[in-house]
């Protein structure tokens, strides 16, 4: 019987607000992709007024399995009635720009993000540009389970149209950013670690237009991984000591579709997703401030670091929490107005550029504050506080996952009475100078902790205490 079960579990997508990820050939089928780009096209109509032609951005990240499915893809929206434009290979954020750029109703990334080769996924878009919020991708979700899609007859039917120059428009924007001569006079040795996925295209670009001398790792986009595609310590051990033969002030390594950027140092150190959003809030408010521009409030996710709320203090800014996920954070960033903003797992979002998470805008800007300071990245880090982050999951029963967790965040509550408590997203815990988030999975009969303080031991257990309580039902 459970061997059954996992197999029917297995064989479904992992379907979220903003899209979907499944096993290619098993979760995620040619049918289930059809069925899914046909809701969202189902969405877009509805909100087209009379006869207007709409247009939708198609990308991908470079997955062996990506030209199979953008082919899925543009004939659902064509068979919808909806003109195509093939970016092909391009970064999760460039497609945000290309929206905006070609004044498309929306997009379709095909990307799974930092899972392995075997999956595979889809990310909608709004004609904003950004990352479809909750009650849009709640209304998707409603057309697909229902299975509303508007098919066209066949004088209805979308074009195909190949976009030239997908890169320079996401270029230009990120450039606007940053002194550019100020870094090209400082020559900087980079590597980029593109994994063989579809950063490259605009990092080398990015790395030229900046004048840097740099090598790229994995620049082919082709699915090949050398490592396991999220950039962990774990997972980057090899590209550190590849990047010391080249002698590097700054190794930039990118998740597949180039949203998320970790950080190695010059000395060879890896110094964490969650410094990539602090690093470039620094010198953003810093950039800001010396320009005399209003320095405006800040937003990330309640699972990041508490660096953006140090940062913010020393600036005198608000800093805003909103639940986890991109399109959240986005949410928030535009209901407080906020200059900046991100999520600690190596994705700043600069408004500048767009509401979406952006390795490129986290690349650029770290390059500017080590030319605007004189300091390599070890120095820059050395400049912010220290904080130690430790995660882990928490099994629960099925009867606990189906009744909820409003018992055990009583109980949790219960057992820290000195802390503050907030329900926004699961249970977060905070003190002056420690936090606890507990949140349960969206698709596993567990909950994950997360904890942070400036000790490695006290982070350690405040999850471990809260796996206890969990137990103790």
């Amino acid at each position: 019987m459970n061997s059954s079960s996992d197999s029917a579990a297995s064989a479904q997508p992992i379907i979220s607000v903003s899209g979907l990820r499944g096993l290619v050939g098993s979760s995620l089928t040619p049918v289930t992709v059809m069925r899914y780009v046909a809701a969202y096209a189902q969405r877009l109509r509805a909100l087209a007024s009379g006869g207007e032609r709409l247009r939708v951005v198609v990308g991908r990240d470079g997955r062996e399995s990506g030209p199979m499915v953008l082919e899925v893809v543009s004939s659902t929206l064509a068979a919808c009635g909806i003109d195509v434009l093939v970016a092909d290979l391009a970064a999760t954020p460039t497609v945000g720009v290309l929206v905006r750029d070609q004044q498309a109703a929306g997009a379709v990334q095909i990307s799974a993000s930092h899972n392995p080769p075997p999956y595979n996924g889809l990310k909608l878009f709004g004609s904003d540009g950004r990352v479809i919020p909750a009650t849009a991708g709640l209304e998707v979700l409603a057309a697909y389970e229902a299975g509303q899609f508007p098919w066209q007859e066949y004088n209805a039917l979308g074009q195909r149209h190949v976009l030239e120059d997908t890169t320079s428009a996401h270029l230009a924007a990120v450039l606007a950013t940053v002194d550019v001569a100020r870094i090209r006079a400082a020559r900087f040795r980079v590597v980029l670690d593109s994994n063989h996925a579809c950063g490259s295209l605009l990092g080398r670009r990015l790395l030229e237009a900046l004048g840097c001398e740099f090598t790229i790792l994995g620049e082919t986009p082709d699915g090949q991984f050398a490592h396991r595609p999220e950039p962990t310590a774990d997972n980057l051990a090899g590209v550190t000591q590849m990047a010391q033969q080249y002698d590097a002030q700054a190794v930039f390594c990118q998740d597949p579709d180039a949203d998320r950027l970790a950080i190695i140092d010059e000395q060879g150190q890896y110094i964490g997703e969650e410094y990539t959003l602090a690093l470039t809030l620094q010198h953003a408010l810093a950039s800001r401030k010396a320009a005399g521009l209003p320095l405006g409030p800040v937003v990330t996710n309640c699972s990041s670091s508490r660096l953006t709320l140090d940062i913010a203090e020393r600036f005198g800014v608000p800093c805003h929490l909103s639940k986890v996920g991109e399109a959240n954070v986005t949410d928030r960033m535009l209901a407080e107005q906020a200059v900046y903003g991100g999520e600690g797992s190596g994705g700043p979002i600069d408004p500048r550029v767009g509401y979406v998470r952006d390795s490129f805008v986290g690349m650029a800007q770290v390059l500017d504050a080590m030319a605007a300071s004189g300091l390599p990245i070890s120095g820059l880090v050395a400049q912010l506080p220290r904080y130690e982050i430790r995660k882990t999951t928490i099994s629960v029963g099925p009867e606990q996952a189906n009744a909820g967790f409003a018992a055990l965040f009583d109980r949790l509550e219960a057992h820290f009475p000195d802390a503050r408590a907030s329900r926004m997203d699961g249970l977060r815990l905070d003190w002056d100078d420690a936090w606890l988030l507990i949140r349960p999975s969206n698709t596993e009969p567990i909950v994950r902790a997360v904890a942070e303080s400036t000790s490695a031991e006290r982070s350690t257990d405040l999850c471990r205490v809260a796996g206890a309580v969990a137990a103790a039902t």
